[in-house]
């Protein structure tokens, strides 16, 4: 049996996908898969399912999910609970390379170790893989109390770091044409993140489209002072300048 919470929350059993109906069974085992073989108090539980207005008998509610869930989790495959009842609340007992955000923790750190030592096809290997796992709209699904939000948050600094890395690497193996597009795309998704418009500045120059390069910029500096009322930072400024000079130093692979 395996678990998946980096998209639509599934339980994968014999190639089967199946998901809890109830919504308060589904928030109750995203909670616990987020912190896997360690104790949830039944006060973090009964926050995470209810927020600030819990119902006076949250913790007999919170009893009878445990046990929906438990039997949402029994199978012939299972001769073991995973549901464990352990003062102050509860765990569930997941082997490390049975939850997806385990293993997307392990491609993300084995491309950030490759990318470091100028790895770059192992780290776009990686890093592609990594991104892969994350599949659906998680942030805009998952709801909750700290420990969800708290694991969104992380989920979507770590979901911008691996695609940056991936398109650095890119870059640096000569796939400026190929980036292109999906820098356009991750622009549009995030307007406020320079890298990415660092990123297709570079991959444009590089693709003989100078004039979309500064274009980019020029874009890059709107949406900021609309949106902040700040300026570019000096990596951007710089490259702009850069490329106005056609730089030699744009065409190495190393971005600037």
């Amino acid at each position: 049996m395996k678990f998946e919470i980096l998209g639509i929350l599934r339980v994968v059993d014999g190639g089967a996908h199946r998901t809890p109906s109830a919504q308060k069974v589904r928030t109750l085992l995203t909670t616990l898969l987020i912190r896997p073989n360690e104790v949830v108090s039944a006060e973090q539980l009964i926050y995470e399912i209810w927020g600030e207005d819990p119902p006076r008998r949250a913790r007999a509610a919170l009893h009878v999910y445990v046990s929906q869930l438990r039997k949402f989790l029994a199978g012939p495959e299972e001769p073991e609970d995973r549901i464990i009842t352990q003062p102050p609340g509860y765990l569930i007992r997941v082997p490390y390379g049975d939850l997806d955000v385990n293993v997307f923790r392990r491609h993300l750190q084995q491309g950030r170790t490759h990318a470091r030592a100028q790895r770059h096809e192992e780290a776009t290997l990686a890093l592609g893989a990594a991104l892969k796992l994350l599949h659906g709209e998680e942030l805009d699904r998952l709801q909750g109390g700290g420990i969800t939000r708290n694991f969104v948050t992380w989920l979507e600094e770590v979901r911008l770091e691996c695609q940056e890395m991936l398109i650095e690497s890119s870059l640096s193996l000569g796939r400026h044409r190929e980036s292109v597009s999906t820098l356009q795309s991750l622009t549009a998704r995030y307007p406020l993140h320079e890298a990415f418009y660092r990123q297709l500045m570079i991959a444009l120059y590089r693709s003989d489209r100078r004039a979309e390069a500064l274009r980019t910029y020029q874009s890059a500096r709107g949406t900021l002072r609309e949106e902040l009322g700040l300026d570019p930072g000096d990596a951007l400024f710089d490259l702009h300048h850069a490329i106005l000079l056609a730089d030699d130093r744009l065409q190495l692979r190393q971005a600037v």
